[in-house]
């Protein structure tokens, strides 16, 4: 990808970062708070951001674009940690969530970027499973992570994490406390936060108050629904009639026939 993306608005007063020049060239600018939650989706058109049993949907949704995997990369350069849920893990085998795996040709400017921002060599990677259902195997496991569970999650995992991974556990019930796990997270230093979990996982933080950010990609395809289940980009809460979470449009972008869209999150 050689052609920069064309800035259609930007609002003014956001953080700016000092991007290296290849990242600046093709995005302009981009910047974070210190302490910050921020989501990154691709929706179609109609609004699919996951297509059921189908592993990684967000490629096959966003037509591997190389602009959309530009920016998950970008993304991921700036955050301390990323965030996912197993569901996610589960879907997506193979992949590892640094800035290099998504988008290998700019794999130098990321790491100068996280050098400049004193971060880690590459973001921390926190997995989320309430029931302690895992792929012992899946490889970015096998590099390392912090797994976060309760403690009858923990109490099926057992010892079959990797050596690379650190277990925490949080909590008796069934499900994580998504507050107690963000707090857990800032006591570690890990301040800015990218979350690339399911909707499901960003519906919790949308009913905690804790999504601060949403940057999502509007592939130009038509994903449809029948049978199946496929899910928009926020569930297991309800916001609206009684009270939407009404944002505000912080950037928006275009690379071809692709948006990518930049929210303040609002408060429900």
């Amino acid at each position: 990808m050689r052609a920069p993306f064309e800035v259609l608005f930007e609002a003014e007063g956001l953080p700016e970062y000092a991007l290296p020049v290849d990242l600046k060239h093709l995005y302009g600018r981009l910047g974070f708070p210190d302490r910050v939650i921020y989501a990154n989706f691709v929706s179609s058109i109609d609004g699919v951001v996951t297509l059921g049993a189908n592993p990684s949907a967000g490629s096959v949704i966003s037509g591997k674009s190389p602009a959309d995997r530009f920016v998950m990369g970008l993304l991921r350069a700036c955050a301390d940690a990323v965030v996912l849920g197993a569901g996610t893990l589960r879907a997506t085998p193979g992949h590892l969530w640094t800035p290099a795996h998504v988008y290998p040709a700019l794999a130098t400017e990321f790491t100068a970027l996280r050098s400049a921002l004193g971060r880690s060599a590459e973001p921390a990677l926190v997995v989320l499973t309430g029931s302690g259902e895992l792929d012992f195997s899946h490889p970015a496991l096998v590099r390392g992570a912090i797994v976060m569970t309760t403690s009858p999650g923990a109490k099926k995992i057992g010892s079959r994490l990797p050596a690379s991974c650190e277990l925490v556990v949080l909590g008796k019930g069934k499900s994580l406390d998504v507050g107690r796990v963000v707090g857990e997270l800032r006591e570690r230093g890990l301040d800015v936060l990218l979350s690339e979990a399911g909707p499901h996982v960003t519906g919790q933080l949308v009913g905690e108050g804790l999504l601060d950010e949403v940057f999502l990609t509007l592939s130009p395809v038509l994903a449809g629904r029948g049978k199946e289940k496929r899910l928009g980009m926020v569930e297991g809460i309800e916001l609206l009639p009684a009270k939407g979470a009404w944002s505000r449009l912080l950037s928006a972008r275009q690379h071809g026939d692709y948006l990518f869209l930049r929210y303040g999150v609002g408060k429900s």
